[in-house]
């Protein structure tokens, strides 16, 4: 019913107001005494064998939302409710920040795709951190683990980025489960430098020091491109071994336009921006793959990008991931797919 009858209708509009409207709704209804009881038990499974120990952390399923789903921390109950295992807010900024102009989220409706340049548009680390406070005091039995997805503010010089990611590394501390820094965008000018060798291993050396002096660490990762070579993927080997966080999240939007069926001047005239859903599937495996086999499993791989299916989940998890997230695909295929992996997963235990 989904696919056939409420996406046409939510296509027709635009897709970033769509979103805020649905997600609106959405809070809404689950607020409706019973109704989040009612979602629990037509999207939860509660099955211990989905359960998995990653980087410290006991996850009840190994699938959850990527970080710009949420950006502002006031969805992690209701993803719950729609059985995942663990929501990724942000990315959040130190300040707030209105993101880039809009349109700028944008569908590929013949790729199953989008292409967004958002810009980390949010209300700020402050906003996040009081809102998941107050999910932490009302969460009850829900086993949802939430991980702070940190960049930084457009307006913040390379050479100053570093005090914009302690700066929400120390607000977010209490308040998260795990930390995914994020260096990756295509849409923040000049952030993507800031993967290269020297400037990453300075802040996530920084990040690790501010983490060990914690009572008890939290998990970092990186959050990486697609369209890193092989050479910089084995930079980024060296440096997870070099600063000892915890692991990967591969990948983000690429800005890469190959293969689209969407015709070339459509594309053309959207403008710029990352793309994700389907055209990212198979780059995101192979950066997966790659990173697995050349660390020899050391450390943890999140997988993301283009998971429309379990199918698509299993190919991942087989390629190395240890977890996985969606997002672009909640949009295509509707609040199921969650549950709808799961099962499969439980399938072929």
């Amino acid at each position: 019913m989904y696919k056939r009858i409420i996406l046409p209708i939510l296509f027709r509009f635009d897709a970033e107001t769509i979103h805020h409207t649905v997600t609106t709704v959405l809070k809404l209804a689950l607020s409706i005494p019973g109704v989040s009881t009612l979602c629990q038990k037509l999207y939860v499974i509660n099955d211990p064998r989905l359960a998995r120990t990653v980087f410290g952390l006991t996850f009840p399923n190994p699938v959850g939302m990527a970080a710009g789903f949420d950006k502002n921390a006031e969805m992690v109950s209701e993803l719950s409710d729609l059985g995942f295992g663990f929501v990724e807010i942000g990315t959040v900024t130190p300040r707030p920040q209105p993101g880039n102009p809009r349109p700028r989220l944008f569908r590929l409706k013949a790729d199953g795709g989008l292409i967004n340049r958002m810009g980390f548009n949010n209300k700020g680390v402050s906003v996040a951190t009081a809102k998941l406070q107050y999910f932490g005091k009302n969460k009850g039995e829900r086993r949802v683990i939430v991980g702070g997805n940190i960049g930084k503010n457009k307006d913040t010089p390379n050479e100053d980025a570093l005090t914009d990611y302690l700066i929400s590394f120390r607000e977010l501390f209490a308040a998260v489960d795990y930390f995914v820094v994020n260096v990756s965008s295509p849409n923040t000018p000049g952030l993507r430098d800031l993967q290269e060798r020297e400037p990453l291993t300075k802040i996530l050396t920084a990040l690790q020091q501010e983490n060990n002096r914690q009572s008890i660490p939290k998990p970092i990762l990186l959050k990486i491109a697609p369209d890193l070579t092989n050479g910089q993927l084995d930079d980024i080997v060296g440096i997870v071994a070099e600063t000892k966080i915890s692991g990967v999240v591969a990948t983000n939007t690429t800005i890469s336009r190959d293969r689209l069926l969407t015709d070339s001047d459509t594309v053309s005239q959207l403008g710029a921006g990352g793309v994700s859903g389907r055209p990212l599937r198979d780059r995101s495996t192979e950066v997966i793959r790659y990173l697995h086999q050349q660390s020899g499993g050391a450390f943890p791989i999140i997988g993301v990008g283009g998971i429309f299916s379990p199918e698509d989940a299993q190919e991942k998890l087989r390629a190395g991931a240890s977890l996985v997230q969606v997002y672009t695909s909640f949009i295509y295929e509707g609040p199921g797919l969650a549950k709808r992996i799961n099962q499969k997963l439980l399938q072929d235990l």
